[in-house]
């Protein structure tokens, strides 16, 4: 009797055991897949709305196998210009990153800040359209794809004071983003200091700057209200953000999650690009809100001097980026042309 007992709790011990490995293989088995993604901008900012966008279409289109946390103000540590290999080194597994600060990578990312090349959104998106497999192509060299574009309203310029003419240029502080916008200020007569976006406003607070070369969004999520007074809608460029993310961990998926990812970028792309066609009246009205004084348009001549100081840079771009750099300019304008 008591060996049958015997016999019978070793069975059941057996089973317990058996159900407890299923147990664990089964959760195992759906465990969700879990990513870090790196953004230099505000949590209000365009760029990580449309990120967090992408993150909730892929929770829905993975069934939440794949888990991506958003980390904004550049709280992993990297900024834009150093996402490009962290995400190569899959130090993180997705960035979105300003694609000029990627210039010295490639020139193909300096395209989109070209000053006066494509100065709206209409403008902006088929020169992209026309430039993506450029793009894509540098990412895959890089063991990296590109996921989705992120575009900013156009850039203009703010300031202590009015700037509304070339003469208020002269000397000025001001921060550029990457170095089409240095060499167009310095051509035309301003003092520029390229900085990272997490250096504007402790170098406004300080007094390093007394300007900025950044969008109506850009100066908003950053409260510049509170060291700037003035906003000149110079229509500069619509430069792009690049969300890239690590090959090896995309080849790592499912093909279904995979094709999940693929899906969501496509659409998160289409988003970003309705999305910030609305962006500037938002913009406006808490500038507004704030006593910001707003020049939009600005002068005919301020704009005839800032497009002179422009052409050289549009022409020395077009130097070092070569024949894919002249066919794309020349494709993007015949298409304007129509």
């Amino acid at each position: 009797m008591r060996m049958t007992t015997l016999l019978s709790s070793k069975t059941l011990l057996k089973g317990s055991l058996l159900l407890a490995g299923l147990a664990v293989g089964s959760s195992s088995a759906f465990a969700a897949t879990r990513m870090d993604f790196s953004n230099e901008y505000n949590a209000s900012s365009i760029h990580a709305q449309g990120d967090a966008w992408f993150i909730d279409r892929v929770k829905e289109l993975t069934d939440g196998e794949v888990d991506i946390t958003l980390h904004t103000g550049g709280s992993l540590g990297f900024r834009s210009a150093d996402n490009f290999y962290a995400v190569a080194d899959n130090a993180v597994q997705i960035a979105d990153s300003l694609s000029g600060t990627l210039g010295g990578i490639d020139p193909i990312f300096l395209l989109s800040s070209l000053p006066f090349v494509a100065d709206d959104v209409e403008s902006a998106h088929r020169l992209y359209d026309i430039a993506r497999p450029e793009y894509a192509k540098v990412f895959k060299d890089n063991n990296q794809i590109l996921l989705y574009a992120s575009p900013w309203p156009a850039s203009g310029i703010w300031s202590k004071n009015p700037v509304t003419s070339m003469q208020d240029l002269q000397g000025l502080k001001i921060r550029s983003y990457d170095r089409n916008g240095t060499e167009t200020l310095m051509n035309a007569g301003a003092s520029p200091v390229k900085l990272s976006w997490a250096d504007v406003v402790p170098q406004l607070a300080t007094g390093g700057i007394e300007a900025v070369l950044t969008s109506a969004e850009a100066g908003a999520n950053g409260s510049f209200w509170e060291h700037l007074n003035d906003f000149s809608a110079i229509n500069y460029a619509v430069p792009l953000n690049m969300v890239h993310m690590n090959r090896d961990v995309f080849d790592d998926l499912s093909k279904a999650n995979q094709q999940a990812i693929l899906q969501a970028a496509k659409e998160t792309d289409a988003h970003n690009w309705d999305v910030v066609k609305q962006r500037l009246k938002k913009n406006y009205t808490q500038l507004r809100e704030h006593q910001v004084a707003i020049h939009d348009p600005i002068p005919s001549d301020f704009q005839a001097g800032l497009e002179k100081a422009a052409k050289p840079v549009v022409a020395n771009w077009v130097e070092t980026a070569g024949k894919r750099g002249r066919d794309i300019l020349e494709q993007y304008r015949s298409q304007e042309a129509e």
